[in-house]
């Protein structure tokens, strides 16, 4: 998982204290101004949600505009899951 989030330059783990993650930790990658990929870090599990903020500054911290489940349980292996990042990164 290391592997992908570096990849695709997803910035380190932090506590969410929005609770729109249930107080777990998230990591977050930008793709417009407004727009972020977001891995949830739930145990021992990444869950991938595409969200919408007014700022980056606000990620963690109040709850987005727009959240959605893209992956739930991300997989590396599994090839839907790797293109539900890549519809959005490339």
């Amino acid at each position: 998982m290391e592997n992908v989030l570096k990849y695709y330059e997803f910035s380190e783990f932090k506590k969410d204290n929005s609770e729109a993650f249930s107080n777990n930790e998230i990591a977050y990658t930008e793709l417009n101004e407004t727009h972020y990929l977001i891995f949830e870090k739930e145990l021992d599990q990444y869950n991938l949600y595409v969200s919408k903020y007014n700022s980056r500054s606000e990620i963690g911290f109040k709850k987005p505009l727009i959240l959605e489940l893209l992956v739930s349980n991300y997989d590396k292996s599994k090839p839907e899951h790797r293109l539900a990042i890549k519809q959005y990164l490339n």
